[in-house]
């Protein structure tokens, strides 16, 4: 069968002329199938209870949205939006701040997203790590797991320990939440990773592969295993693949990463240089071909581009990533994917969310929008609609999975390429229909001829700009026969006794649609325009008109069942929603349709005033909106609509942000401070990869239980003739910061680089002592801000490069030696360093600075002694100032917004002035706003962590450098999202004020 099917697709090479896309035996199509329980697969699917799914899923990260009750939001708009498949990430990190300690309740709590996203009908695909990457620092190991001299990602006793606690506790949580545990569960976990971008293959690492998929195994996990390849090295493929040069390993699947598609330019314009890859049946092969290197397994992309995320010192490029990777890009690469057999797919990300508190790694600031469909304030951009519509073909075709090459298409013209593809089964066509290159932005007339199962066809196109058309042919809806269509399928549903199809195009191109009847039907254009002509020698019926807005026609005999076509440009046809057997036109969003006796319940989202119109089964009598009922009448095409449009948002009224109390916020920097609590810095053992001066004491913050945030040192000298520079070697992370005083007099600050998508995250810095400091007794003061520990992406432990002090050197006298003077050290971090003092909100949430520890950023401190202050302000003391105000919110009930706080003027990326701020809302640490630096202006706060009915605190730690000017702008609340709809959202329970943090 093997060589049958390669000598069929070689012969049809041979026949293929040359505009035409050309496969290749990549493919071991006869390869078995494996199965594990309900799930299993072959080289062309993965299946499910037998049948072939196409995996149309989206990556989305539960702890960068800190509110569970929306994580419901997420994965409502992305069923919605056509998705099938959530992808989750777990960081390790988030769950253990301290070596044997783990929490899985609350904003962690990973049963109830399991539980959630079984409830809304999503197939799950699980990313546990141990690694994960995903721009978070260590890329996801905890803090803790730094001080451990064991390599990480090796089979070091040491370190499989550690895994081993983390695995014990979340693959229990994973197992039983798997499709396999019930056989009536619709959704739930089918696939399961266990180690991402492994770029090390040595001995060392397939050891500690297989200690992973043993454990698994033994933890209960059912279903198929994989690995994600960084980039398609064909690394990790399964034990079965002979492609030479691939490095097998334990997993059941091979899956790979890719982002391809060219990146924006720095001043915020898409680019269109790069053609999409051939990653499957029209590629090169190999093991670095992509899905060519496991040939018995199906095509999986376990990340493929949704965009890009963005750095510090940027000038902000999400919104530019969303075109970059939105609308277009998305049918042209992803539909070449499904055309290569790629036909596991999760776009990363779909929604990116907030790296709050100090969850980012240095490559990344506090958004973490990435562009994605749903962005940070959980809005569907237009990218979003476009999956809508993809996904609704995959829903409607499930033909779709498992298509092989079909052979030849012939085009008129050069500047076009097909992709011809069918089903073994059923013989239906997929043609994906895009320039050549890809990339190319002619507008084309041409038509394409190809033998189609219901005849030799010759049909017109058009094609303009950068753009692809997913077509289908051959195939059987219900009780109708698509022979095919110049139009794009979105969505194809029985009703009754009858059927209903959603076609629709560029706005102002002709299309037609043949359908196959056995005799001539009756056809009544009901709305709009369009004509028909029956070809009685054929049985075909030939539809033509042009995507205007829309057209409704019924078709009724012929042989067939009634049938309902709605012929519709793409602005009419995005605001379709596809429900079970039913179809939605109006609202923003369409959350859910249940039908109850003969009542249809819908709920949903309006961002304006909108109209309602539904297809649904004769036996729906009344309809309700969010539980209010609706007046509807029958239209002359069979659909329901609402006699009077729902009601759209209402304005929501923002509070001034007033009445501001200050207090100043670094007494470490007084000589009289009393440091006697603190840790002593000594010579204690390191794992860091950084090398620090021989025979210098240990000084980093990680090895003294400080991980997250700032860290302050107090030193203490003899003056001598060389005490005059302070020389510091410091680890800061993305954008971080050293500030020094001596004897409370601030000397200077330091920042690692900004601007750069992959930063130097280490520095030094020299500052200049005052005469004083070469006699007597002196102190000095060092506080360092850590934005983030490295990722270890390339296996070499780089995220144990040091954080806070490397070294500290008095020097520049007359001896001219380095560490010329002892300086005997002290250190304080975050309260409590591993004993979290606020395990609700978690390790990412606080670090050092004094008022932190003393729960000046709690809601409940009792601010009444401070100052009064104005803001903006118009001078600060160099160090940190902390500000304090309290508000509130009334954003009317059944209404869903996100609301952000906002610093100086928004639409600029940088101040002229230099300061930095950490923003807690409610006692949630929020992000960070870098004045002088940027992107990041405004920060979304979510339902749940904000009030929206009630009282509200703020409090802004603002670290400045004292210099005229540098001090705290103007400081608003915006609204970035506002719908009428959403779901219920509880404030999430947490300490409210000092008393209540744990010693």
């Amino acid at each position: 069968m093997r060589s049958f099917i390669a000598a069929l697709l070689l012969g049809s090479a041979l026949a293929i002329p040359a505009m035409a896309q050309v496969a290749k035996p990549t493919a071991n199509l006869s390869a078995p199938v494996k199965s594990f329980g309900r799930v299993s697969y072959d080289a062309r699917s993965l299946m499910i209870d037998g049948e072939r799914k196409i995996i149309w899923g989206g990556e989305f990260h539960p702890f960068r949205l800190p509110s569970p009750d929306l994580w419901r939001d997420i994965l409502q708009k992305m069923r919605a939006s056509g998705f099938n498949t959530v992808a989750l990430y777990f960081d390790w990190g988030y769950h253990s701040p301290k070596q044997g300690v783990y929490d899985f309740t609350g904003i962690r709590d990973i049963d109830r997203l399991l539980t959630m996203a079984e409830e809304e009908g999503l197939y799950v695909i699980t990313r546990a790590g141990p690694y994960v990457n995903a721009e978070l620092s260590r890329g996801g190991f905890p803090g803790w797991l730094v001080n451990q001299r064991a390599r990480a990602r090796t089979d070091d006793p040491d370190y499989l320990k550690a895994v081993d606690e983390w695995l014990d506790q979340i693959n229990p949580i994973i197992a039983r939440h798997q499709i396999n545990a019930e056989k009536a569960r619709k959704g739930g976990v089918i696939l399961h990773q266990i180690e991402n971008e492994l770029a090390l293959t040595t001995p060392a690492q397939r050891r500690y592969m297989d200690h992973l998929y043993a454990k698994a195994r033994a933890d209960g996990i059912t279903v198929p295993i994989f690995h994600n390849d960084q980039g398609r090295n064909g690394y990790w493929t399964p034990e079965s693949s002979t492609v030479e040069k691939v490095v097998t390993g334990p997993n059941d699947m091979y899956a790979f990463d890719g982002y391809p598609g060219g990146t924006c330019t720095v001043t915020g314009q898409p680019t269109r240089d790069v053609a999409a890859p051939d990653w499957g049946y029209y590629g090169t092969g190999g093991a670095k071909g992509g899905a060519s290197a496991s040939p018995d397994t199906p095509g999986f992309a376990a990340e493929f581009g949704g965009g890009w995320f963005d750095y510090w010192g940027s000038n902000g490029g999400y919104d530019c990533n969303a075109i970059q990777r939105g609308k277009r890009f998305q049918r042209v690469f992803y539909g070449t994917n499904l055309a290569n057999g790629i036909g596991i797919q999760s776009f990363y990300m779909t929604y990116g969310g907030t790296s709050w508190g100090w969850l980012p790694g240095p490559v990344v600031f506090t958004s973490y929008d990435y562009g994605a469909a749903i962005s940070e304030p959980r809005a569907l951009r237009e990218k979003a609609q476009e999956m809508k519509q993809l996904g609704g073909l995959i829903a409607s075709v499930p033909d779709l999975a498992g298509m092989i090459p079909a052979g030849p298409v012939e085009i008129s013209s050069p500047n076009i390429q097909i992709y011809h593809n069918k089903s073994p089964e059923t013989d239906a066509r997929f043609l994906m229909v895009t320039h050549k290159p890809s990339n190319g932005q002619t507008n084309d007339s041409f038509t394409f001829t190809a033998d189609l199962p219901d005849g030799r066809y010759t049909v017109p196109m058009r094609l303009n700009g950068f753009d692809a058309k997913w077509l289908v042919a051959g195939v059987t809806l219900g009780g109708q026969r698509l022979v095919y269509s110049t139009s794009e399928l979105q969505s194809a549903q029985r009703q009754d006794k009858g059927d209903l199809m959603l076609l629709y195009g560029r706005a102002g191109e002709p299309g037609e649609t043949v359908l196959r009847y056995t005799s001539a039907p009756t056809v009544t254009v009901i709305e709009g325009e369009a004509t028909s002509r029956f070809d009685a020698a054929k049985g075909d019926l030939k539809l033509s008109y042009r995507h205007q807005g829309r057209a409704i026609v019924r078709i009724e005999g012929g042989g067939r069942p009634p049938l309902t076509v709605i012929l519709a440009d793409e602005a009419e046809a995005v605001r379709y929603w596809r429900q079970g057997d039913m179809l939605i036109r109006g609202p923003d969003l369409v959350r859910h349709a249940t039908v109850k006796g003969g009542t249809l319940a819908l709920t949903g989202d309006t961002a304006i005033q909108s109209p309602l119109e539904i297809w649904a089964p004769g036996t729906i009598r009344s309809v309700t909106w969010n539980g209010g009922k609706i007046a509807t009448r029958t239209t002359p095409s069979g659909s329901l609509a609402a006699t009077q449009p729902l009601a759209g948002p209402a304005a929501i009224a923002l509070p001034a942000l007033t009445d501001w109390r200050m207090a100043k916020g670094s007494p470490e920097a007084d000589p009289a401070f009393d440091d006697s609590n603190w840790q002593a810095i000594d010579k204690r053992s390191s794992a860091s990869i950084t090398a620090r001066p021989d025979g210098q004491p240990n000084m980093g913050m990680d090895a003294y239980g400080f991980h997250d945030g700032d860290v302050w040192y107090r030193g203490r000298f003899t003056g001598t003739p060389d005490a005059k520079t302070l020389s510091l070697y410091y680890g800061a992370g993305g954008s971080g910061l050293v500030q020094a005083w001596i004897d409370g007099q601030f000397i200077g600050e330091a920042e690692t680089p900004d601007g750069l998508p992959r930063p130097i995250t280490t520095g030094t810095a020299r500052f200049a002592l005052p005469a004083s400091a070469q006699s007597g007794e002196h102190i000095l003061s060092v506080m360092v801000r850590n934005n983030g520990h490295n990722w270890d992406l390339d296996s070499d432990d780089f995220h144990k490069e040091a954080r806070g002090l490397i070294s500290a050197s008095l020097e520049g006298g007359p001896s001219k030696r380095s560490f010329a003077v002892p300086i005997a050290w002290k250190i304080q971090g975050k309260r409590g360093g591993e004993m979290l003092a606020d395990p609700v909100r978690g390790p990412a949430n606080n670090g050092g600075l004094y008022g932190e520890r003393m729960g000046w950023h709690l809601p409940g401190f009792d601010d009444k002694r401070w100052a009064k202050a104005t803001v903006p302000a118009t001078q600060a003391e160099a160090g940190t100032s902390w500000y304090r105000t309290s508000f509130d919110l009334a954003v009317p009930k059944g209404q869903d917004a996100t609301i952000a706080l906002s610093f100086g003027d928004a639409t600029k990326p940088r101040s002229p002035v230099r300061y930095r701020v950490l923003m807690f809302v409610n006692g949630w640490n929020m992000g960070q706003f870098i004045a002088h630096v940027g992107p990041q202006r405004s920060f979304p706060i979510p339902e749940g962590i904000l009030n929206h009915r009630g009282k509200n605190h703020v409090a802004l730690a603002v670290t400045s450098d004292g210099q005229p000017g540098d001090a705290l702008e103007a400081v608003r609340l915006v609204t970035l999202h506002s719908v009428k709809g959403g779901l219920p959202v509880q404030m999430v329970t947490a300490p409210n004020a000092p008393s209540d943090l744990k010693e």
